[in-house]
């Protein structure tokens, strides 16, 4: 009956929701030139498409978007309809196209729990069927084999922390083991004869090996040396599966290049020679005739196309702004997922033959002209210790010089990068008079190896003074003034708000706070097993309780004088719930101000539509009353 009555009421919520955007849309298109801004629940409906996927027989194009109120995979019909395929009430976490283009495996979860279940999806009617049932078990890494008989994925159903690697033939409906060794291990590639595997076996977020496994033997051998701090990323096994191309930081400069290996040899040759920009991604065509990839030129996206057996450079299109999961069919047609900071996530397509570049989805802008939004600026200001820090300062349109109510927010991770893209708050708080500057604080990746590394285990809390001396460089520039000044951040992030306030009691006015830790010891022992020793590597070992106990912002709650609000998620299998309840109950016994929301059918991070309506209805409340209405 519960049950009955959530889906209803859910339903509800969606079809107003929907009546909303028509008559904002109206409203809107009556105003002339007067200004007027929808409310933040209008700028929360924007669209989005993303993750493209095409087959290299049927061609069509497959990918993700929400606009049914949760991820959901659509097919782009002929005549340009988005037929939807899947059907799930949460939602799903990933889909994988086979090579003809006929059907997909798609991951799906319960409640933000990432536990993925795997379905068999027919890509023409979007008929499903189940295929594993174990909800305590994650699985996902999947790589099909070209004649769609089977796939090989990766699962912990062995102990709920090593993740092995398995492939499942659909004829039988069994799998069987083809990597069996302890850690973390996904599927990197196949070979183009299918005799050989790409693993990945990683041991940090910045540190990982590569095994190429014979799979009629069982045999692997390790083709990557084992050092602290060297990440091996997007490889292609060649045609003599002994060359292998990816992506290297075990340089000089420790920045992500392109690079080749020779298996036989163990020799590793670096391909960009003069550039100092890290590469993203690197992707090849199933034939291995085509290669693409990405620079980061501080955090804007540049697409490189390369014909490997003609060994010349292609046609790449010009851009501006953050492309990702990008994919590459034997032709030569490069689909990806791309966005700025003025444009949502949508598909484009370049096809370098007739270097004409096609955007394939038009997510919806829920009435709202994008001419309104906000570029941001490329920054940077000087730590305490002299570290320049690069950061995107966000003004509104209408900013006239003197002080405005300013939000820090700190990207999660910390392995991460703010990149510019479409944020749908971010131009909603702008064109209502608030100012935002979003660091890329010591840790955060695409800056090199070097920089990524100043926050590990004992450095913990010099990024916490990052976000401290971005706030004076806002003060010192008149942009902002105390009282006026608040901070928000997500997840990792989370905990840099958290530790703000506890650091530096007086500094912000309002702290918004999403999943975050809040306890690092407790958020040790309670992270899912298969996640722990990633996490000890970044943040000291639990062995260390000392010193995690030392920047913990939950021994500290007493100093909070901010007034916080705390949102998370029941199901968050990352940073468990008892973190939000820990700092929440805290506060309040310290005689703190602190506010919360906690959804019970949510985890790390909002899937859901109705969730994220009252979420930042709430976060504007709560910035608006603190930093605005004093």
């Amino acid at each position: 009956m519960k049950l009955c009555y959530l889906y209803q009421h859910r339903q509800i919520t969606i079809f107003i929701a929907a009546l909303l955007i028509v008559f904002t849309s109206v409203v809107y298109a009556g105003t002339g030139s007067e200004k007027y801004v929808p409310d933040i629940g209008t700028f929360m409906k924007i669209g989005r498409a993303f993750s493209p996927s095409m087959g290299n027989v049927n061609k069509e194009l497959f990918f993700i978007s929400a606009m049914s109120d949760v991820k959901q995979v659509y097919r782009l019909t002929s005549d340009g309809w988005p037929y939807q395929l899947t059907l799930f009430d949460d939602g799903i976490d990933w889909y994988k196209l086979s090579y003809v283009g006929d059907k997909a495996i798609v991951g799906a979860s319960v409640g933000g729990s990432e536990d993925a279940q795997l379905y068999l999806m027919d890509s023409k009617t979007g008929r499903t069927i189940q295929l594993t049932d174990n909800p305590k078990t994650r699985y996902g890494s999947v790589v099909w084999k070209k004649d769609g008989g089977g796939f090989f994925y990766r699962s912990n159903i062995e102990n709920g922390r090593d993740f092995k690697i398995y492939f499942y033939d659909l004829e039988s409906g069994a799998s069987r083991i083809v990597f069996d060794l302890e850690g973390t291990n996904s599927v990197a590639d196949l070979s183009y004869d299918e005799n050989y595997l790409l693993v990945y076996h990683t041991y940090s977020s910045v540190k990982n090996v590569l095994y190429r496994v014979n799979l009629g033997s069982g045999e692997y051998t390790l083709i990557t040396p084992e050092k602290d701090g060297t990440e091996y990323i997007s490889p292609g096994l060649m045609l003599d599966n002994n060359t292998v191309y990816l992506i290297c930081n075990d340089n000089e400069e420790g920045i992500l290049k392109r690079a080749v290996i020779n298996i036989k040899t163990n020799q590793i040759k670096y391909l960009e020679l003069e550039s100092n920009w890290p590469v993203d991604e690197l992707i090849f065509s199933p034939s291995r005739e085509y290669m693409s990839w990405l620079n980061n030129e501080d955090g804007y996206s540049e697409i490189y196309m390369w014909h490997l057996q003609g060994d010349s450079a292609v046609p790449s299109p010009d851009i501006s702004g953050y492309v990702s999961s990008f994919f590459l069919t034997d032709d030569g047609i490069l689909l990806y997922e791309y966005t700025s900071s003025t444009e949502t996530l949508d598909v484009w397509q370049w096809d370098y033959k007739t270097q004409q570049l096609k955007k394939l989805t038009h997510s919806i802008y829920a009435g709202i002209d994008p001419k309104l939004f906000v570029e941001p600026t490329l920054i940077k200001y000087k730590s305490f210790d002299g570290l320049e820090i690069p950061a995107f300062l966000y003004l509104p349109p209408d900013y006239d010089g003197s002080p405005v109510s300013f939000i820090i927010h700190v990207h999660g991770g910390p392995e991460m990068q703010f990149r510019p893209y479409f944020q749908r708050h971010f131009q909603y708080l702008l064109l209502n008079g608030y100012g935002l500057l979003v660091p890329n604080v010591r840790g955060s990746t695409g800056y090199g190896k070097k920089y990524v590394n100043l926050d590990n285990y004992k450095n913990r809390l010099n990024s916490v003074k990052d976000i401290k001396a971005g706030a004076e460089y806002l003060f010192n520039n008149g942009y902002t003034e105390p009282g006026k000044i608040g901070i928000k951040g997500g997840s990792y992030g989370g905990y840099m708000v958290l530790a703000c306030v506890t650091e530096f009691p007086e500094l912000f006015a309002a702290a918004f706070e999403l999943y975050g830790i809040t306890n690092f010891v407790t958020f040790l022992e309670n992270t899912r097993d298969y996640r722990r020793h990633l996490r000890e590597a970044e943040y000291g070992p639990l062995a260390d309780r000392e010193f995690l106990e030392s920047i913990s912002p939950i021994h500290k709650a007493s100093t909070i004088k901010t007034p916080l609000f705390v949102m998370h998620g029941e199901n968050d299998p990352r940073v468990p719930i008892g973190e939000a309840r820990q700092i929440i109950k805290a506060v309040n016994e310290s005689g703190g101000i602190v506010d919360s929301l906690i959804f019970p059918d949510e985890g790390h991070g909002i899937g859901k539509l109705s969730n994220r309506l009252m979420l930042y209805r709430r976060m504007v409340e709560f910035f608006d009353k603190y930093l605005k209405n004093k």
